[in-house]
């Protein structure tokens, strides 16, 4: 008996402690095997014997949990202020000879200008626009994507931080009155060829076409219509996009998730919360949803089955305390589901969780290439 309860107490202190190592682990090791172990776990816990000994236990047990429990939170807020730590802002000029810049890089820009400003990317990962969006940060902070054109040049940018200078004095956090004060009313459509491209009215971002590029400012409607983020397309780049999808491509699907990951992660530490893990293993039941629903043409957190996303999760094999899903449908890129679920009130919340620790990213597109987005988030 002693053995079995020595056998227990060591099970439990694993299980418990099991916030504090599995995300640092999980970047080197595939730690899959261990929903194996937490199901023998549970039907080890189920035994009556088992059930005998745990009672026996007693207050000793239940003190050790209390002390597990705050010492996860501790390292949770040490992790939050960490991640949130203050990193040095670049020095934000006012462009001479391009109306915007991001991080003082323009249109046009040469890549080893680029690389002077921001180093080697993290990630590299395919845009709808048939480039990559190249992926800097310092920890999620100066977060900034960049695309390169085949000669060199920038013909892509983007940021959802403040990262923003323009020689109309428009900056992040300007308000959407302020933007349309310098620049005046905003497209209504983008004319390619023989096709109209219409602008979605819906006041959570305004185009216009400056210097030879398309200029896109997304506003938080949470906060006043702030500016948000903005994106920066070369004209060339975007009439040569004729379609209003992407042609599905597995590697426009990795693109999709990996880039929807990175602005979570970006817009967490702009509102000071902590950055989250990739989890493959709920990757995997987000990704599985998203097919579902491109296949059998619905838009719903239950699928047909009636199950929940907390089913799903469960139904993997996945071990959670607290679990959240957002799901975004038909937008053309993972920049705008991210920036439309930043201005859904219920979605925001899961994105700026600050329990969450976990997130898991699928993406899958219909037969129309029309891109279904789920987001899994966690904590354990």
């Amino acid at each position: 008996m002693r053995r079995l309860l020595s056998l227990i107490l060591l099970v439990v202190l694993i299980f418990l402690a099991r916030p504090l190592w599995e995300g640092p682990v999980s970047r080197h090791v595939d730690l899959t095997f261990l929903d194996r172990i937490d199901t023998a776990i549970s039907d080890f816990r189920d035994k009556p014997a088992v059930n005998e000994a745990i009672g026996k236990i007693g207050d000793g047990a239940e003190s050790l949990y209390a002390k597990l429990e705050q010492s996860v939170k501790d390292d949770r807020a040490r992790k939050r202020e960490t991640d949130t730590e203050t990193v040095d802002k670049p020095d934000l000029r006012t462009p001479d000879n391009a109306p915007v810049t991001v991080h003082n890089l323009a249109i046009g820009d040469s890549q080893d200008r680029v690389r002077d400003e921001l180093g080697e990317p993290v990630r590299s990962t395919m845009n709808e626009y048939g480039t990559d969006w190249d992926t800097y940060h310092d920890a999620y902070h100066n977060f900034v994507m960049v695309s390169v054109d085949t000669k060199g040049r920038v013909n892509a940018l983007y940021t959802n931080q403040d990262m923003i200078a323009s020689k109309a004095g428009i900056q992040y956090g300007a308000r959407k009155a302020e933007v349309r004060a310098a620049y005046g009313r905003p497209l209504d459509r983008i004319i390619k060829g023989r096709n109209a491209f219409l602008m979605q009215d819906n006041g959570e971002y305004d185009v216009y076409e400056l210097g030879g590029s398309y200029v896109t400012f997304f506003y938080d409607v949470h906060q006043n219509d702030a500016v948000t983020a903005v994106q920066l397309i070369d004209k060339k780049l975007e009439l040569n996009h004729n379609a209003l999808y992407a042609e599905a491509d597995p590697a426009l699907k990795e693109g999709f998730e990996r880039q929807l990951f990175d602005l979570t992660n970006a817009a967490r530490v702009v509102h000071g919360e902590g950055v989250l893990d990739w989890d493959g293993r709920t990757a995997g039941t987000a990704v599985k949803h998203s097919e579902d629903m491109a296949q059998n043409d619905y838009f719903a957190h239950e699928n047909l089955k009636g199950q929940s996303p907390f089913d799903r999760m469960a139904e993997d094999g996945i071990q959670f305390r607290g679990a959240g899903e957002n799901l975004a449908y038909g937008q053309p890129s993972a920049v705008f589901a991210h920036e439309g679920l930043m201005n859904s009130l219920g979605h925001r919340k899961n994105i700026l969780n600050e329990d969450y620790r976990l997130l898991g990213v699928g993406v899958a597109f219909n037969d129309e290439d029309q891109p279904y987005y789920t987001e899994n988030f966690l904590y354990r």
